[in-house]
């Protein structure tokens, strides 16, 4: 990870550098690092870094387990590290694809207070912790502008989201053991608009946002709620032609409740709502 950081600042001071450089000599402003200004499609790379407050995380698996509090006995009532990283093209200025891949992983270590029940197997109180949530996902999103003025943007479009979830509870000693995981595919709707000012600053917001419930959600007899909400503002300076900079507030969260088919240990219900809070600093290279 320090390798990556250390690429975006070398190549964000080395087209600063060249930006002023141009500037100063006269040069075109149309350059840029990565994209021709006259081809009809243009690309952008997107990073993102900073930390992850918990703001509420609940979980329980089986209908006679635990109700267990993340922040309040599972240690994840500190701040996390946050990476992610985008990389889109427009095409015809109005038609704009997105990949995004958001790692997601929180580990913590807890002793705990009282009994845990997950999925039939008892932790006894005072058992020392390693917990685990994984919630990693990669999105692609399809996005039309609806405002013609380059430098602005309102669009509406459609995210596919593949979350990769892998959740553990598991005693320090490794003599008792719970895990969960699984693959899921989520379609989600997709909001984003982009207006600048008058002195090469900028804002930004984005909303990717699902809500469901229902049987038809998972294909079988039972009965499940699902949502999920990633919503973000941004300020932003455009510092060349190749280079914005930016500070991103984000809410990430949701959850789901329900009933699942597959085997046990435990009867299959799973309740499990997420909401976090994080502050980041970005870089657009384009």
């Amino acid at each position: 990870m320090k390798y990556i950081i250390f690429g975006i600042f070398f190549v964000s001071a080395t087209v600063s550098a060249q930006g002023m450089h141009d500037r100063g000599h006269g040069a075109p402003a149309e350059k840029s690092f990565i994209n021709h200004p006259d081809a009809w499609y243009q690309f952008r790379l997107g990073f993102e870094s900073g930390f992850t407050s918990i703001a509420s995380h609940t979980i329980q698996f089986d209908s006679n387990g635990t109700k267990f509090d993340y922040v309040d006995e599972g240690g994840q009532n500190i701040f996390f590290p946050f990476t992610r990283f985008t990389a889109e093209v427009t095409l015809a200025k109005r038609h704009t694809i997105v990949f995004l891949y958001q790692p997601l992983d929180i580990n913590s270590e807890a002793l705990l207070r009282n009994d845990l029940i997950v999925d039939e197997l008892t932790f006894p109180a005072d058992t020392p912790m390693d917990l685990h949530y994984g919630f990693s996902f990669w999105r692609f999103s399809y996005l039309y502008d609806f405002n013609k003025d380059k430098n602005k943007e309102f669009a509406i479009g459609l995210s596919v989201q593949i979350r990769n979830a892998s959740i553990r509870f598991a005693s320090c000693d490794g003599a008792l053991l719970r895990v969960n995981q699984g693959v899921g595919l989520v379609p989600i709707l997709k909001f984003r608009t982009r207006f600048p000012f008058n002195n090469g600053m900028w804002w930004s917001s984005e909303i990717d946002g699902f809500y469901a419930s229902g049987k038809y959600i998972t294909g079988g007899e039972n009965d499940f709620v699902g949502a999920i909400l990633d919503a973000s503002l941004r300020l932003g300076y455009e510092l060349n032609n190749s280079l914005d900079t930016y500070v991103n507030l984000r809410y990430l969260g949701g959850g789901a409740r329900g009933t699942n088919d597959t085997p046990g240990p435990g009867d299959g219900y799973v309740d499990n709502w997420f909401h976090t809070v994080t502050l980041s600093l970005g870089f657009y290279i384009k």
